[in-house]
């Protein structure tokens, strides 16, 4: 068969456009690896900037309470001589808000809600106190926020930077900061951080009963009252029985008094 030489240009033209397709798909590729490898080496540093930049987002969003608020002096006398966890520095605040919530921060900062305060005893209080510090210590909230910070919301803006933190938005922090008050845990980063906690009361001189008597308390407020804090805490997470119940078994095993 003979190929008229207009046939032969239009076919080198094809072939141009589809090399010059493929160079320009394959950049494109390339591009968004060097973006993902730059997202995934995310440095501890710059982990911990971005942490700081959401607490100190958050601390400034919420209404905190003042140093010679009767919440704060009950934090501050309830968690004396508690400086770090694990070699994380801790540091607590009160947030005065409705919602019945708790949460501890991968660099150690623990925010603890007045409306949890105005249901829970001191020892129920620091049970809840002792559970959050156990996901912090067990690293499970720094895996946790890295996994937030790597979404589709940050990523782009950390991975531009070329190491370099971010500048992020008013509605990137938001969503940062949500991410700390709701991370969400596997079962056996419930238990874990349940047994971790157990270890650093009782560590600190604390009654590691309190934790039982939380959950309990919880119990009773997962068949009524809404807690957003109930929801994450249980929420298809171990039975609260039998978390009440292995917790009991632990603190008697180990001749503590239930107050």
């Amino acid at each position: 068969m003979r190929i008229s030489i207009k046939s032969m240009a239009i076919l080198a033209m094809i072939c141009v456009s589809v090399q010059a397709h493929a160079q320009f798909n394959l950049k494109k590729m390339a591009g968004a690896a060097v973006k993902t490898a730059q997202a995934v080496t995310l440095t501890d540093e710059q982990m911990a900037a971005y942490v700081k930049e959401s607490v100190d987002w958050m601390d400034k969003n919420n209404r905190v309470s003042a140093p010679d608020s009767p919440y704060t002096k009950r934090l501050e006398a309830l968690t004396a001589g508690l400086k770090d966890a694990d070699g994380i520095p801790l540091n607590f605040k009160v947030y005065e808000v409705i919602d019945v919530n708790a949460f501890a921060c991968p660099d150690g900062s623990v925010r603890v809600f007045s409306s949890l305060m105005d249901i829970m005893d001191d020892d129920e209080l620091m049970g809840i106190i002792g559970h959050e510090i156990g996901h912090v210590m067990k690293r499970h909230s720094k895996k946790a926020f890295r996994t937030q910070l790597l979404s589709d919301a940050t990523k782009d803006a950390i991975a531009s930077t070329g190491g370099k933190a971010a500048a992020l938005t008013e509605s990137q922090l938001g969503d940062l900061s949500s991410s700390l008050i709701n991370a969400k845990f596997s079962q056996k980063q419930e238990k874990e951080a349940d047994d971790c906690g157990y270890d650093f009361l009782k560590a600190n001189g604390r009654n590691p009963w309190g934790m039982v008597k939380a959950f309990e308390k919880f119990l009773e407020m997962e068949g009524g009252q809404s807690s957003s804090y109930v929801t994450k805490m249980f929420s298809s997470h171990p039975e609260t029985k039998e978390r009440i119940e292995r917790m009991s078994r632990r603190a008697e095993a180990d001749g503590i008094a239930r107050p």
